[in-house]
């Protein structure tokens, strides 16, 4: 008996994502919109901590700094948003396959993100601009939300990984 060669099975729709993978999901969308809400509230003019002098002269407001924050608060809502496809049952990609290794890759850096953002946040004196109290109180309400999203993204990577395994047939010749 000898193996002569492998094929992969026909295309067998995947069984749904399991309900937590779904609420894991979500989780990950809503986790992105406090720290939103902070951008653009400080992109309006809204007082949320920084003095003018440091939002004109740090962060570029008013002026195209505007333009960066809040682009900076529809980008990470977008990118917070692509775990939803992940669980999604009218969604269905072309190759199921070549989105496991790229959605492994996206919880990878955001692991590797919060761990630097931890170490920036103890280690450097960028947020000696924020005054302190009730400004950095808030703020790290709307950030800290931010900080589950790795272990959620990971969560969600997994449950797709497990039902979009590629499933191989191995034809066996006797001779």
């Amino acid at each position: 008996m000898t193996t002569t060669a492998t094929s992969p099975l026909p295309a067998a729709a995947p069984e749904p994502a399991p309900v937590w993978a779904h609420r894991a999901a979500h989780a990950i969308a809503l986790c992105a919109v406090p720290s939103g809400l902070w951008r653009i509230a400080m992109a309006s003019g809204v007082y949320v901590g920084y003095g003018d002098q440091v939002l004109r002269e740090v962060y570029g407001i008013p002026g195209w700094g505007i333009a960066y924050v809040v682009g900076l608060a529809v980008l990470a809502e977008l990118a917070a948003l692509l775990p939803v496809l992940l669980v999604s049952d009218r969604w269905r990609p072309r190759r199921p396959g070549v989105l496991a290794p790229l959605a492994w890759t996206a919880s990878g850096v955001l692991v590797l993100g919060a761990l630097s953002q931890l170490v920036v946040l103890f280690t450097v004196d960028s947020h000696s601009y924020l005054a302190s109290g009730t400004p950095q109180t808030v703020w790290g309400f709307a950030f800290a939300p931010l900080l589950a999203v790795p272990a959620l993204m990971t969560a969600v990577t997994w449950s797709y990984a497990k039902r979009h395994r590629v499933r191989v047939r191995v034809r066996v010749r006797v001779r």
